[in-house]
């Protein structure tokens, strides 16, 4: 098969567990090997397949380093499960505007360098899709390189909780310009809001009426300094709105970031609540503690995203990919409920659905 041609936005805990996955599952050929993987191929694309050919940060510590170093240079914090040998794909300096907030100013060592034309370095470097790993809260920086994939002629994938594949303007633009745009908030392989999701429609399939409910985060790391920050309501909205289409019904749901710890590093610990009637209007709660550690977390649905873009580029889809959108994030054009989303990105992958 064909690479598939990747720009790093931001080479953060996220960006090295994805390039780090590539080299864990890059000689594994058997579905029932690929621990941590839902799907080992996806169409006919392999992990194997994924070739990052341009990376951009502003961290001093990172640009200008090949992207194997980088990804383990500070303020990253996440976990090593493997070597990564030398990619000869440096890290440039890209543009600031807002990504670095107030509460990590005093951690960024913002990167003396000047910064490059980004359009033309995803043009020289062959790049097909854009993938924003930016921190929340960097609305305008994402944005620009929504606008720098445009103009090289890049498919756009944002992980981030700025609304753009969901934003009617941005699926216009990309639609006229022939390239698919996929986005927004990606959801975690085993994150609080999946879960969420997942309990709440097996307790009401099993005939519970559920009446209140609420998901509470608490995190180390840059990423959840900037969601407190900038972007703790905007993700409290996004989450809250993805949970309730677990529910067929209205009832009290409140989902979202609350507080950050900084020895928790890298990891996450999320609380679930639900209270609701059983059988004879019988009152019942439960209450779940779920520990992961953040960046893996992605690594698994964003392999999946990345493949989903590469066919629709293959089969020239252009705008928002619904299917894909739906599967893997919070806030995508068109909210879905879990299994109908899982069924429509199923059915894109196999050629029965358009996007």
């Amino acid at each position: 098969m064909p690479k598939i041609k990747i720009a790093l936005i931001g080479v953060g805990n996220c960006a090295s567990a994805l390039v780090q996955g590539v080299y864990h599952y890059r000689n594994i050929k058997k579905e029932e090997d690929a621990v941590g993987l839902r799907h080992l191929f996806l169409g006919e694309y392999h992990p194997s397949d994924v070739e990052f050919v341009s990376a951009f940060d502003i961290e001093a510590r990172k640009v200008g380093k090949d992207l194997s170093e980088a990804i383990f240079s500070p303020p990253n914090n996440t976990l090593k499960f493997v070597d990564v040998s030398q990619m000869n794909v440096p890290v440039l300096k890209g543009p600031i505007l807002d990504g670095v907030g107030n509460s990590v100013k005093d951690i960024i060592k913002i990167s003396e360098s000047p910064e490059v034309d980004v359009a033309k370095r995803l043009r020289e470097n062959g790049a097909e899709i854009v993938v924003n790993l930016l921190p929340s809260g960097a609305v305008k920086a994402s944005q620009q390189y929504a606008e720098e994939a445009l103009k090289a002629g890049c498919a756009f994938v944002n992980a981030t909780p700025a609304f753009i594949a969901s934003d009617a303007a941005w699926d216009k633009r990309y639609k006229d310009a022939g390239l698919p745009i996929v986005g927004d908030d990606l959801v975690d392989q085993v994150g609080a809001t999946i879960l969420h999701k997942t309990l709440l429609r097996m307790l009401v399939n099993r005939g519970v009426r559920i009446s209140q409910t609420y998901q509470l985060d608490v995190g180390g790391g840059t990423e959840s300094l900037n969601t407190l920050e900038r972007a703790r309501e905007a993700k409290r909205i996004v989450k809250t709105r993805s949970v309730e289409t677990a529910l067929p019904y209205k009832a009290s749901v409140v989902a979202g970031t609350t507080d950050y710890v900084d020895f928790l590093e890298n990891r996450r610990d999320s609380y679930f609540w639900m209270k609701g009637f059983h059988f004879g209007g019988i009152p019942m709660q439960l209450e779940i503690r779920l520990n992961t550690v953040d960046a893996p977390n992605a690594g698994s649905v964003m392999f999946d995203v990345i493949r989903g873009t590469k066919i629709a580029l293959d089969r020239k889809v252009a705008g928002s990919l619904l299917s894909a959108s739906a599967y893997a994030f919070k806030h995508p054009p068109q909210m879905l409920p879990l299994e109908i989303a899982e069924k429509w990105f199923e059915e894109f992958i196999q050629g029965k659905r358009e996007q």
